[in-house]
């Protein structure tokens, strides 16, 4: 290995995705940073994904292949592969996307010319927006992240010391937005990042997706971890609190429009929208309202506070006037 270079570790989660799987694989494989190694964690897939995995193994020393027997999650198979992580630097990549060659290369290098603690890159299939520049601090990456770009709370499309992840295991018991907490405690000990514009990382959007499956409990975990994480923020993070007050209330906003659109029951479509407004007015503050970037998740924002009828009257009508737009020019 060369000295210049230290090791970077990719750890790959991996359950049922067979037909993403090889090209997930060879992408991290064809790396131009080949001082690496691939932890892939297979979560008791029931396709023919661990047999891929050991097939990728066993050809790329590389390559460590662990199978769990029994289900445990994806925090738990991210948690494994850190837990057996040499790298310095670490980085994950879902087992349904893919990157470009050049990923870790590129990450590395920015961070190093800007001694960043933390390198982000832009991500195929989501718009690049507005960036300050190429070294960023934590509050200007909140910011981003409230006009929705071009910064995601995944863990994924991003390079991290190994030792700062190591130290915030990822919480099965958050479900769906583990992501989400993980990286607000990483954030919390940044005081930098390098940024990537090119999109290096491949996002690729699946109807199964956990995060595209529509309204349902499990997704609405994300309210209760926002509320710990602007909990914290007012505390310890002031300066991201405002922004991260708004990723509260936009969040809130588009879970009760998706509730809506989604063709939720009556009965539980009300029950929703009443935890929405709850959730709206524990979030409603002035300086997160004037951050907002979007006048439709503004207006929404405001008819949750008033109630869940005012808001579901708003709703309606958008998704008519949506549904009409369609039909003329769809």
């Amino acid at each position: 290995m060369d000295k210049k270079n230290p090791l970077i570790s990719v750890v790959v989660p991996v359950c049922n995705v067979e037909p993403y799987l090889d090209k997930c694989l060879d992408s991290i494989e064809r790396q131009t940073w080949k001082e690496l190694e691939i932890i892939i964690v297979d979560d008791a897939s029931s396709d023919g994904s661990g047999r891929i995995c050991d097939i990728h193994a066993g050809r790329d020393e590389r390559i460590e292949a662990v199978h769990f027997p029994v289900n445990r999650g994806l925090a738990a198979a991210r948690n494994e592969g850190v837990s057996r992580a040499r790298g310095e630097y670490l980085a994950f990549v879902d087992s349904d996307d893919y990157v470009e060659p050049w990923f870790l290369e590129r990450l590395w290098l920015s961070m190093r010319r800007s001694g960043a603690e933390l390198g982000i890159c832009g991500v195929d299939g989501f718009p690049a927006g507005e960036v300050p520049g190429t070294v960023l601090s934590p509050g200007e990456i909140v910011r981003c992240m409230v006009r929705r770009s071009p910064f995601l709370w995944n863990a994924w499309g991003k390079l991290y010391p190994t030792e700062v992840v190591k130290r915030y295991p990822f919480d099965g018991r958050a479900l769906c937005c583990e992501d989400l907490v993980f990286f607000y405690q990483v954030l919390g000990r940044t005081k930098r990042a390098g940024y990537v514009p090119d999109k290096l990382y491949h996002y690729v959007y699946r109807e199964k997706s956990i995060i595209n499956n529509g309204v349902d409990e499990r997704r609405c975990t994300v309210l209760s971890a926002l509320d710990a994480i602007c909990r914290d923020a007012s505390a310890r993070c002031p300066k991201l609190w405002p922004g991260l007050e708004q990723i509260a209330l936009d969040t809130g906003a588009r879970l009760a429009m998706q509730a809506v659109e989604g063709g939720v029951p009556k009965g539980e479509l009300i029950r929703y929208l009443k935890r929405f407004c709850g959730h709206t007015r524990r979030h409603f503050h002035p300086q997160a309202l004037r951050l907002c970037p979007c006048k439709k998740s503004l207006a929404a924002q405001g008819l949750l506070c008033v109630g869940w009828a005012a808001f579901l009257g708003f709703a309606l009508a958008y998704k008519a006037v949506k549904k009409v737009k369609k039909g003329v020019w769809g």
